[in-house]
Parts: structure tokens; sequence; C-alpha cells
């Protein structure tokens, strides 16, 4: 009878996970650093992007993650490792060195600040430090930075947030991972305002203001959908004037907003109804927008109402 032969473990003595290596190694990033630093932000970027995120990961845990959803050549997997893992977080490097050792390569973004910022962030929310004990916050963030010496010095990434606003930390965070932004998503959604105003709107554009099809007999059964009622209703007096203003002022907001992490904008358009008017309107508007290559999905609320 042979002796066992023991079990691989990590330098806390946690057994090493026995996982099968996916054939095409997803993308990894491990997103660690500073508490106050802006990790939590930095996630949210990365799960806008697409990257599958996960929170306050044990780093042992890493190695069985990354084979369950590496399944797709696809996938991306972000995990935020930290401090506040306790004991567990010891074994980061050499849960590192056990992926690259299987060939997956693995990106470690770390997240610093200056001990001012990090204070006063932690003193405006109103929350301890992680480390803190009965100790003052800044002790806390003394011993945070002695963990993470190491570590800090083995990052491919060093993202000082310390004069960052959150819009200027996100655009970092998906610089450095190669991600193409993604455009602004634009919802036009016609309505009538005897129904009241979509809950969800960013602009409200009244057009009870121009000719009314309801009073036309002819007109009265048809939508703004039909060329009869469009040509009607954008042949109405300042008709085409508020088209050409409103459309211009339309996309130097839209433009701007990419820069203020905004995602979506939705565009409402009303009339008494939800019929005619605003439904002519909202579908010449959004051909002016087209044309400016800006994409635009139009839906009408009330049309059938």
């Amino acid at each position: 009878m042979t002796d066992e032969v023991p079990p691989v473990t990590y330098p806390s003595g946690i057994p090493r996970p026995d996982f099968e290596t996916p054939e095409t190694a997803p993308e990894v990033i491990i997103l660690t650093g500073m508490s106050g630093a802006g990790r939590t932000r930095a996630a949210a970027a990365l799960g806008d992007q697409g990257w599958y995120v996960v929170d306050n990961l044990p780093p042992q845990m890493l190695g069985g993650l990354v084979a369950m959803v590496g399944k797709d050549p696809d996938d991306r997997l972000a995990a935020v490792v930290d401090v506040r893992a306790g004991g567990l977080f010891s074994d980061i490097e050499a849960v590192i060195d056990d992926l690259e050792s299987r060939g997956i390569p693995v990106k470690l973004m770390f997240l610093d600040a200056s001990d001012d910022t990090l204070v006063h962030r932690f003193e405006e929310a109103r929350r301890p430090h992680p480390l803190q004990k009965d100790g003052t916050l800044l002790e806390g963030i003394t011993r945070e930075r002695e963990l993470l010496g190491a570590v800090r010095e083995r990052a491919d990434i060093i993202i000082d947030t310390s004069t960052l606003n959150v819009h200027e930390l996100r655009d970092r965070v998906i610089e450095h991972v190669g991600a193409e932004d993604a455009p602004l998503t634009v919802n036009i959604v016609t309505f009538g305002f005897k129904n009241g105003i979509p809950k969800d709107a960013d602009f409200v554009a009244d057009v009870r203001f121009l000719h009314n099809p309801h009073w036309v007999p002819h007109l009265r059964p048809l939508t703004g959908l039909d060329q009869a009622v469009s040509e009607y209703v954008l042949a109405s007096e300042g008709a085409e004037e508020f088209l050409g203003s409103y459309s211009e002022l339309l996309k130097n907001v839209l433009r701007l907003y990419r820069a203020h992490d905004k995602h979506s904008v939705t565009i409402a358009v009303g009339c008494t109804g939800g019929k005619h008017r605003s439904v002519a309107m909202a579908e010449a508007l959004a051909d002016r927008l087209r044309e400016a290559d800006v994409p635009v999905r139009v839906t009408h609320r009330d049309r059938e109402k």
C-alpha cells in the first residue's frame, strides 16, 4: 500500500481546485486595489461592456469560475478581489500563478488613490474602513497599503483615481481593456396627453400646435403612419421650423450625453390622443436624426387606443 499523495495547496493551506481548463481561455481581469478607490464604479463599467462581473470573490474560487463561464470564446470575466476576503486574500498571487500556468492569461487592474482622498471619501460616505477595527481611519488605510504592496507591484494596470470623477474613471477603465464605448440608445415614444406622459421621458415635445387630422373626416380613421396624415400634419404652420430646430438641438445634446456616461435617452412626442400628430412628427424626427447617424427606435404607445 503506497502513501497517499497529499493535495497541492495554496500558501494558506487551502487545496488548489481541480478544474478543467477551457479549450479557449476567456479574458480574465482581477480588479483590486485600495478600498474607496473606485472598485465598484470600475466593476460597473466592465459590466456595461458585457463582462461577467463577480464582486468580493475569494481568490481561491476564481479557477472554478473561469471553468464555468469560459465555455464561449467571447466570454470575459472580471472578478473584484480585495481585503474584504480577509485571510483568503493572501493567496491572490498564487491563484494568478496557477491560472497562468494553465494557459489562462490574467490581467491585474489596481485602483489607487491618495490617503487624503480616501479619508475624504470614507468620511463623506460615513462608512468604516474594512481594516480600521478599533483604530483610526488612517490606520486602516495604512494597514491596507501594507497588505497590497506586493500586489500593486505586480499589477498590469494601475489607475490613480484621486482626481478622477466617476465618468473619467469609467473612460479610463474602458480605455485600458480595449473596449469600444457602446453607442447611445435613442428611443422616441409617441403618446396622448389624455393618457399621461411617459414616466421615463428625458425630453417631452408637445405638438398639439399642429393641424389636427381628427377633425378631417377622411383622415380621422388613419394614423400618423399613413402618408396622407403625415403630409397634412407636416404642412402645418411652424411644423418644418419645429422639426429643424428640435432635431438640431437633440443632435447636440445627444453628442454631449455620451461624455456624461448616459447610455439611453427617451424622447417623448405627444399630441391629444397619440394617434395622428405625434406619430407623424416622431417619424419625421427619427428620419432627421438617422441622417446624422444617430440610431433611433420609434414606438407609438397610444396609436391604437
